[in-house]
């Protein structure tokens, strides 16, 4: 019963974290549509926007922070495998573990920070220090909605390599957990 429970889990993160990291990378094409409208705007017709900066930043971090949770599931974080890839395979769960809940932690951490960012910016109307000077919460939810996903994903890791390191069996057959992490050892 618990592990049918962990393996939903475990599934339906992976298809959420799945979507909004394939859905996050549509916003590329926009990014550098602001990007290419300003340099024509500003180097062809000597008219610069004033909105295009400010803009680009903002999608460039929504796409970095949103796709944290994606590179988590596909394993696309660095990883320092000097010891990492001599010992065995439950002993890299370990470190997986390890590593992961002080990701998660500071996940949280993020997380907290940042909603009181969102109610500070609410309140004091901030705003980014530029021309165009746009509202800053939607920044501070970006945040939590990417922390969290990311813990979400971190949980599940987890979960995973917990169950492979007590029963030295995937959970999920297909999933990249510790087959991915331990290089097919």
């Amino acid at each position: 019963m618990i592990t049918k429970a962990i393996q939903s889990y475990c599934n339906a993160v992976h298809h959420l974290v799945d979507f909004v990291g394939r859905s996050v990378g549509y916003i590329m094409p926009l990014l550098a549509f602001v990007v290419v409208f300003e340099v024509v705007a500003r180097y062809f017709f000597d008219s610069p926007t004033i909105w295009a900066y400010d803009l680009s930043l903002f999608m460039f971090g929504y796409i970095s922070a949103l796709s944290g949770a994606y590179a988590q599931q596909k394993r696309a974080h660095i990883n320092v495998d000097i010891l990492y890839n001599h010992v065995r395979p439950k002993v890299r769960s370990i470190f997986n573990i390890l590593s992961f809940s002080i990701a998660l932690i500071f996940a949280l951490i993020i997380i907290y920070m940042s909603i009181d960012k969102f109610y500070e910016a609410i309140e004091f109307n901030y705003r980014r220090q530029s021309e165009w000077a746009p509202h800053m919460h939607h920044f501070w939810v970006m945040m939590v909605v990417a922390c969290g996903l990311l813990s979400l994903q971190l949980i599940s890791d987890i979960l995973l390599n917990a169950y492979f390191f007590v029963t030295g069996k995937k959970l999920i057959p297909n999933a990249p957990d510790t087959e991915e992490f331990t290089h097919g050892n």
